[in-house]
């Protein structure tokens, strides 16, 4: 996510603007499921400080977690571009006794290694060669992780760099062991078509056996129309893979929130996008949408449950302006605004162990941006179906 801080601020400096939107709001059908809602209780929290090191590395940007419930341990994922140290992930142990925080403790560091073996390079020297980490999910069944990377998008006088996102598969020693095939799509172009710089592949989760893969676009492809501002949200599309091929099998498309706030001044930087999913049963997402806007240091996160069951598979569109389609179908279970407290740049969640009342709880965490001015929050909270 971008605030006043690096990554915020290289959106900034590269975003254009673009045409209004042009498709009709009267083409499109929101699909609407009659099955019970769930809602998310808060149950405890706990912050991260900002000077916490682990084996010589900076904690900061954390942008993806993951639960592995047979080691009752933790993987998450920093958004950091070998800028403080080589690209990496962290293995954690939260004590959750009697559904509270007692403890966070950080295991190990590992460091995610490219095709060649090589640690990833830094984004200001070798930006062709850097990674974008984003999200991170384990598979109990091959015992080997999954992380996603955003790449870029960087047309300037000075220098130009396309580089595609990836999901890419990894062993716990962080060695490369290949990656999805994207579809045209998702790759970077000189020209306003496809992903936007810092709006890309944002979040992954695998389904309950194993064998598809989801993954979200943080803002709209050009092609699919504007991004979010005050009055109305923007298009993006969830993709589906099946793990075995690792190739696209599905897209979806989703209809963003407008921004939640007007910034202060009036046209300055602000966004709305999709920073994270988790899958949830057959053909349902959890979907957080997380909104800043300039003059407020706070985000606004909101969760849905998303249902894919009668959305039109959009494989095959090459734009979902003007089209007449069913759009993934959402219901709103949290807005973080009514929690209370202060709420931070919400990037990952995971599904962590049952609570002491069998309901299972459901974990948060914040990318502080590497920014004394935020904060690396962990949630805890519980599902109430």
């Amino acid at each position: 996510m971008q605030t006043a801080t690096h990554s915020f601020m290289r959106k900034l400096l590269f975003l254009a603007v673009f045409p209004a939107f042009l498709f009709s709001c009267s083409n499109l059908k929101q699909t609407a499921e009659n099955k019970a809602t769930p809602s998310l209780k808060l149950i405890s929290s706990i912050e991260i400080p900002f000077d916490e090191t682990v084996q010589n590395t900076k904690v900061g940007g954390l942008s993806g977690i993951d639960y592995d419930a047979k080691n009752d341990l933790y993987y998450l994922i920093s958004d950091d571009r070998s800028m403080f140290n080589d690209s990496r992930f962290y293995t954690a142990k939260i004590n959750l006794s009697e559904d509270k925080i007692k403890s966070f403790a950080f295991q190990n560091v590992t460091y995610l290694k490219d095709e060649t073996g090589k640690a990833y390079e830094n984004w200001n020297t070798m930006p062709s060669t850097s990674a974008d980490p984003e999200d991170i999910r384990f598979n109990p069944k091959t015992n080997t992780l999954m992380w996603s990377s955003e790449g870029a998008r960087v047309i300037t006088a000075q220098k130009e760099v396309l580089q595609n996102p990836s999901l890419n598969f990894m062993d716990l020693k962080g060695n490369f062991l290949g990656n999805v095939t994207l579809p045209e799509n998702l790759k970077m172009q000189q020209q306003e078509k496809g992903p936007r710089n810092n709006g890309t592949l944002e979040g992954i989760t695998f389904d309950k056996d194993y064998k598809n893969i989801y993954s979200n676009i943080e803002e709209p492809l050009f092609e699919d129309g504007d991004q979010a501002n005050t009055s109305k949200g923007g298009l993006i599309r969830l993709y589906q893979f099946d793990t075995k091929t690792k190739k696209n099998i599905a897209q979806y498309g989703y209809q963003l929130e407008p921004i939640a706030r007007e910034p202060n001044p009036k046209g300055a930087f602000a966004v709305n996008g999709v920073s994270a999913i988790q899958y949830y049963g057959k053909n349902q997402l959890l979907v957080i949408e997380r909104s800043y806007s300039t003059g407020t240091q706070a985000c606004t996160v909101k969760v849905f449950l998303c249902d894919l069951k009668k959305a039109t598979n959009v494989k095959n569109y090459n734009s979902l302006q003007n089209q007449k389609l069913e759009l993934a179908s959402k219901k709103l279970i949290l807005n973080m605004d009514d929690l209370g407290i202060f709420i931070d740049n919400i990037e990952g969640l995971t599904f962590g162990p049952k609570l002491v009342n069998g309901n299972p709880s459901i974990i948060f965490v914040s990318d502080n941006n590497f920014s004394d001015k935020q904060k690396t929050q962990v949630l805890v909270f519980e599902l109430v179906k």
